[in-house]
């Protein structure tokens, strides 16, 4: 079955790639989803069409989020924590607070692009990696001291 994709779908292709599998994943899975659309002359005009706008609002988003990266990476975040013996923190720091602090500072990112690995529960100073756009990538400072 060939199928045009309508949106990314991991391990299978790009929005607008022109994809064959089998007849059952695409009834079933891509087109009730809306991942894909069939494969005809006039579906591939369109996609072509679409595909056109897409790119452009693409390149705009890229350039929306390389500024974002250069104002993120000026940021120097640092939060006060009551910490005990060998400054461990009574509780921890996690990707929820740093979005909460970039929030304040007038920049909206969903938590989930904030790589954190696990909470911090040290203090001292930490890098945390930010995913703006799938191929940008920053990186802030994150500075945890004593309350």
């Amino acid at each position: 079955m060939k199928l045009i994709l309508t949106d990314d779908v991991p391990h299978l292709g790009s929005m607008g790639d022109t994809v064959a599998v089998k007849p059952g994943y695409g009834r079933n899975y891509l087109i009730p989803r809306g991942l894909a659309i069939l494969a005809t002359a006039g579906s591939v005009n369109r996609m072509e069409h679409e595909k056109r706008g897409i790119e452009a609002k693409a390149a705009r988003l890229r350039q929306d989020s390389e500024k974002l990266a250069k104002k993120i990476e000026k940021l120097k975040i640092q939060f006060a924590r009551a910490a005990g013996e060998e400054d461990r923190l009574f509780g921890s720091v996690t990707s929820q607070d740093i979005q909460a602090y970039l929030f304040d500072q007038g920049i909206e990112i969903d938590r989930k692009y904030i790589h954190l690995g696990d909470p911090i529960k040290s203090l001292g100073v930490f890098e945390v990696e930010i995913k703006l756009h799938p191929t940008i990538t920053t990186k802030v400072s994150v500075w945890v001291v004593k309350e």
